[in-house]
């Protein structure tokens, strides 16, 4: 789970969540006067349909929400993911305490501040993908470390970009196309990195396949969306990435990612 893929639309949800789970606990009904006194006023537990069915099922559905948001997968339920469930789940409960709301001849300060809370939820649910807003990260990314591990040259070897030439054998000239002991060199040399390029932190909006830095065809990896991964080189229009298991490739399709 990587906390950093956390929106402000997630920080919404969280917030009316734990706005309605502690409405559940107050008053339902109002009261006022002596009698009141000596008279046990109900909240929402003392009706399971309304404590279960509404407000935790509203704190569910956040849950369910934030979950989605956390997970490198998306995983479903029924066929749905989670995200559509928890929606469904926030919407519900605010309907419920809606016309709770209206058909209470005296409304407690639970109710009303539980639908309160409930509405909210449900706002924030459905609006999160829809306003751009609300789609920024919720937690700003770290300052990349500079200059090691990130930023410094790789070992010296051939074919690392800044690493010594190897000598020329005694007597002659290597061929061109071949290193030392003239087997061919199958993958392309890559491009340089750039000069003035700052390690910065990104997430893509599908998954992409991450490629060798040697130029093989085949991925080495798949970045994941929602999850943040750090750029610490650009070639050209591609970047050099490390995942978060430390390995290192190269993102040739850097179009729509998000910049932290």
């Amino acid at each position: 789970m990587n906390i950093r893929s956390l929106t402000r639309g997630d920080g919404v949800v969280i917030g009316a969540a734990v706005l309605l789970f502690i409405a559940s606990f107050l008053d339902i009904v109002s009261c006022s006067g002596e009698f009141c006194s000596s008279v046990d006023i109900p909240n929402a537990w003392d009706n399971l349909g309304l404590g279960l069915g509404s407000y935790m099922g509203g704190v569910i559905g956040a849950g369910l929400i934030v979950s989605a948001r956390l997970l490198p997968q998306p995983r479903k339920v029924a066929g749905l993911d989670l995200g559509t469930v928890g929606t469904a789940l926030t919407v519900s409960a605010a309907w419920v305490l809606l016309w709770s709301l209206i058909d209470a001849s005296e409304s407690g300060v639970g109710l009303i501040l539980g639908f309160i809370a409930a509405l909210v939820l449900a706002a924030g649910a459905i609006a999160t993908p829809l306003v751009p807003a609300l789609q920024a990260a919720l937690l700003p990314a770290p300052s990349p470390a500079a200059p090691q591990p990130y930023g410094a040259q790789p070992p010296g070897g051939y074919g690392y970009p800044g690493a010594q030439q190897p000598q020329q054998p005694y007597g002659g000239q290597p061929q061109a196309g071949q290193p030392f002991g003239g087997q061919p060199q199958a993958p392309q040399a890559p491009q340089a990195p750039a000069a003035d390029f700052s390690p910065f932190w990104f997430a893509v909006p599908v998954a992409r396949p991450l490629f060798a830095e040697d130029g093989s065809p085949t991925p080495i990896a798949e970045l994941a969306p929602g999850t943040w991964y750090l750029a610490v080189e650009q070639r050209g229009a591609a970047l050099v990435a490390q995942t978060q298991d430390g390995r290192r490739g190269v993102l040739q399709d850097t179009s729509g990612i998000q910049r932290g």
